[in-house]
């Protein structure tokens, strides 16, 4: 009973650590906007919970303190390469080889001698940056090939022995995606498609956790970001037809139904084949997105009502957040993974 009951003071203890971080940092990173914006406009908890959500060419750590990333820059004329640093937080513009550049709500546009946007020239200029969103699905795909390199290291060694350390906490879960998201939804011949669900599972899973992390090299919105869901339904998309077999076109194309009802059936179907992958898109984005915001908005009530007193209150409310996110972050994954192995169990299903 003293063992749990220290687990459990222990666990407590790292979410109220993680939430103060989270608060005092952007309580931290706020203030000085605040304090840089007091004399001309009130405090905008829309602009700071935008630009906490969104993708950024620097990566906050703490106070004034920024990482620039890199600018790859395709244009017309040609392809540049230099450090978001240039731009100086985007209160200076940059001389290029080619075009004069400016971070504008941190999107790089193309400006003229008196610093106001060129929309001719801007139109030309495609930003294939490192954004923060880029280096964080690298560091999460980075920590999954040490997890999972070391835990394969460990079954060599211990091969015919019980798990051990990292191997009991991860097979278990590689146990649960094969007997509860896998082998039920996709029958026969689910076996080929494990690593693929392994995958999607562990590296949405690791994404949703990082964000959570309000220090660095956490608090990127990968999973909230529309580009990464729209990807990762793109693969669950080809994964799916490429796998079917010809019932699954049958179905599509020729359906058990009167030939007049054809005009009308099959461009529904066929529009089946892209809305279900959408659906995928569209669920992750807006729950984990949705998140951050009630985190970000409860934090932002302190400085709404620029009082001490709310403080409490708010920080209260954001632990009960946290640790429901903590369960929405697993949950998101599971849903995305089960759903994908549904859509290629619908694809592969023999004809009955």
């Amino acid at each position: 009973m003293n063992s749990k009951k220290t687990a459990l003071s222990l666990i407590l203890g790292v979410f109220l650590t993680f939430c103060a971080c989270k608060t005092f940092a952007i309580q931290h990173e706020e203030h000085a906007e605040e304090v840089k914006n007091a004399e001309t406009e009130a405090f905008n908890p829309t602009t700071a919970i935008l630009e906490h959500i969104s993708d950024s060419h620097y990566w906050h750590v703490v106070g004034e303190t920024s990482i620039p990333l890199p600018v790859i820059l395709y244009t017309d004329k040609g392809v540049e390469f230099f450090s978001s640093a240039a731009f100086h937080h985007g209160t200076e513009a940059h001389q290029g080889q080619f075009y004069t550049y400016k971070l504008v709500e941190d999107k790089i546009k193309a400006v003229d001698a008196n610093g106001e946007v060129d929309k001719e020239a801007s139109s030309h200029v495609y930003d294939f940056s490192i954004t923060k969103n880029v280096v964080a699905m690298w560091i999460a795909g980075l920590l999954i090939l040490i997890i999972f390199m070391s835990v394969a290291s460990s079954y060599k060694k211990r091969e015919g022995k019980a798990p051990k350390g990292l191997q009991s906490l991860v097979e278990p879960i590689i146990m649960f995606v094969r007997d509860e998201i896998a082998r039920p939804n996709i029958g026969r011949g689910y076996q080929r498609y494990m690593p693929v669900l392994l995958t999607i599972f562990f590296f949405i899973w690791m994404n949703n956790l990082l964000g959570l992390v309000p220090l660095f090299p956490g608090g990127a919105n990968v999973t909230g970001n529309i580009m990464f869901t729209f990807v990762m339904s793109a693969i669950v998309m080809l994964v799916v037809n490429f796998s079917a077999n010809k019932y699954y076109w049958k179905h599509i194309f020729l359906p058990d139904v009167p030939v007049w009802l054809y005009p009308i059936m099959i461009p529904v179907e066929l529009i089946g084949v892209i809305s279900r992958p959408f659906a995928l898109m569209i669920r992750l984005y807006a729950n984990i997105s949705a998140g951050h915001i009630i985190v970000l908005s409860l934090i932002s009530l302190i400085f709404i009502f620029k009082s001490i007193a709310v403080a409490p209150i708010s920080i209260v409310f954001v632990l009960f957040m946290d640790v429901l996110e903590l369960l929405v972050a697993f949950l998101q994954a599971f849903i995305f993974t089960m759903l994908t192995a549904l859509f290629i169990g619908t694809a592969v299903e023999d004809h009955h």
